[in-house]
């Protein structure tokens, strides 16, 4: 993989950013050092900008600082913040339908639960996303393993191998899959308009649509490439654990309580990758910057609109990366 940027109009890269982001609906979250910010695109075509401050900002505790211990507690909180800009980002796109006549059904819900449906709808989402998840990642691959390995008998260490194999091709199909559908393509494009806009601004480059339109839409410390690693280092860590084949139930057990263990290590080797730029780091981002193919599509102007307003709204004024 060569070092040389995709475009020699940008030339090198100036600096390496610790400002992050995740692509919204018909928008993107911006996340600095003490601020957060998202920029949508409301039906009218107005952006809407909203900011906060990060809880405990640069004072986070301790077990988010200590190296392997704060990758599992880092991605929980990204997760649960990601998760929450996105349904704020879908009611957006809601609020031109406020005069529709509710269904019955709608009625009925906010009849019973009142003020507490959107927290039970958002809780029930989250437990069939988990439970999706565990479904794929965890107990199909084993279940396929373990059919196979009554036709072929086959070494441990072998059986590890396909088994992660296996997670990164459903991690791989799914994500192309999606992204034939409209809403996820464009929802791919914001992604790819994350990915710019940082891009420019860590090449010390005026953050205008023109000059966005230049950057590479790949990024070393993308969600992607974070989640491949995760697929590719249970190899090893299953491995190394051991985790019986005997019960495909316990196995998904034994696999939940080394997700810990897992995320710890590819949290530090993506903070490698995204920190500098070497022979080793760049092995170590060549899959997910390959995978990043898939999961980003060039963005349209008004998408990097909304990116370089969301990028705006965290660059912290004590000139911090």
């Amino acid at each position: 993989m060569s070092k040389a940027p995709a475009n020699p109009e940008i030339g090198e890269e100036k600096f390496k950013s610790k400002i992050g982001g995740q692509a919204v609906i018909e928008g993107v979250m911006m996340r600095g050092i003490d601020m957060a910010s998202m920029a949508n695109r409301l039906p009218n075509g107005e952006i809407d900008l909203e900011t906060w401050p990060i809880r405990g900002g640069k004072n986070v505790p301790w077990y988010r600082k200590v190296p392997f211990v704060r990758g599992i507690f880092n991605f929980l909180v990204s997760m649960i913040d990601g998760y929450k800009c996105l349904m704020r980002s879908a009611d957006k796109q809601m609020d031109g339908d406020e005069d529709e006549e509710p269904t019955k059904f709608e009625r009925w819900l906010e009849d019973k639960l009142g003020d507490k449906i959107m927290p039970i709808m958002s809780a029930i989402s989250i437990i069939l996303g988990l439970g999706l998840a565990i479904l794929l990642f965890m107990y199909l691959p084993s279940l396929v393993i373990k059919l196979l390995d009554k036709i072929v008998e086959t070494p441990t260490v072998v059986k590890n191998i396909i088994e992660g194999l296996l997670k990164i091709s459903i991690f791989v199909g799914y994500t192309a899959l999606t992204g034939l559908t409209k809403d996820m393509r464009r929802l791919y494009e914001y992604h790819g308009a994350e990915h710019k806009t940082i891009a420019c601004y860590e090449h010390e480059m005026e953050l205008t649509v023109e000059n966005v339109q230049k950057q590479c839409r790949f990024h070393p410390r993308c969600g992607t490439s974070f989640i491949f690693l995760v697929l590719f280092i249970s190899i090893f860590v299953n491995t190394v654990f051991r985790v019986s084949w005997e019960s495909v139930l316990l196995r998904v057990v034994y696999k939940i309580a080394l997700i810990p263990v897992v995320t710890g290590i590819a949290y530090e080797l993506i903070r490698l990758a995204g920190k500098y730029d070497n022979l080793a780091t760049r092995i170590i981002s060549a899959p997910g910057l390959w995978i990043q193919r898939i999961t980003t599509k060039e963005p349209k102007p008004d998408e990097i609109e909304c990116a370089i307003a969301a990028l705006k709204a965290v660059i912290p004024e004590s000139g911090e990366c």
